[in-house]
């Protein structure tokens, strides 16, 4: 079984019992990252218990060999979308979608999200006739955007290790903006910050 595989079943019991859905897994470069969500959103409180919870229990069962940092998040305003259940979620949601090279000339898309399956998601874009379909295969990376104020929904026709010690430390500094963002060549306002916890294992 892969390690995320494994932390997964760790991790999902805790999430349930405390009444939160795990949002997203990630372990990249040595840094775990536990995304949570709940409806009307999850608070500091919400995370820094289920930090807690999560630090003991990877300590107790060890599926991560080597030193790792533990990142239990909030998935914020502006969100990744890196799974079906993701897309799913956000219907009638705008996204911001890049396409792999050699989908389509134009590899930068922005729509609202119509439906979403198992396989793809349709999207309606600004001017185009038709909703459109993209299979994730296909897709990069996509986000959704914080749009300020009402966002159209789209019409209700029917769509096809280790560490007994460890350093705690709270974030909640605001996200920088970046200039050369790899969605958009301009600088956007930028919602709220997330709230996050990290844990730097010893």
């Amino acid at each position: 079984m892969a390690v995320i595989d494994r932390v997964r079943d760790i991790v999902e019991p805790l999430c349930l019992d405390a009444m939160l859905d795990l949002y997203d897994l990630e372990l990249n470069g040595g840094v775990m990252r536990v995304t949570i969500d709940k409806a009307g959103g999850v608070d500091m409180t919400d995370i820094a218990q289920l930090t807690r919870e999560i630090s003991r229990a990877l300590d107790e069962h060890d599926p991560i060999n080597g030193h790792f940092t533990l990142e239990v998040s909030s998935p914020g305003l502006e969100r990744a979308l890196r799974i079906p259940a993701h897309y799913v979620r956000a219907v009638g949601t705008a996204v911001k979608v890049k396409l792999r090279p050699g989908v389509q000339a134009d590899r930068r898309i922005e729509g609202v999200i119509v439906s979403a399956d198992d396989d793809s998601v349709f999207l309606r874009i600004e001017g185009a006739v038709d909703d459109q379909r993209f299979v994730y295969d296909d897709i990069e990376k996509a986000r959704t955007v914080f749009v300020w104020g009402p966002t159209a929904r789209p019409s209700d026709r029917p769509s096809t290790k280790k560490s007994a010690k460890a350093a705690a430390q709270v974030s909640v500094a605001a996200p920088a903006i970046d200039e050369a963002s790899e969605f958009s060549d301009a600088a956007t306002e930028r919602p709220a910050p997330d709230r996050a916890m990290k844990v730097v294992n010893a």
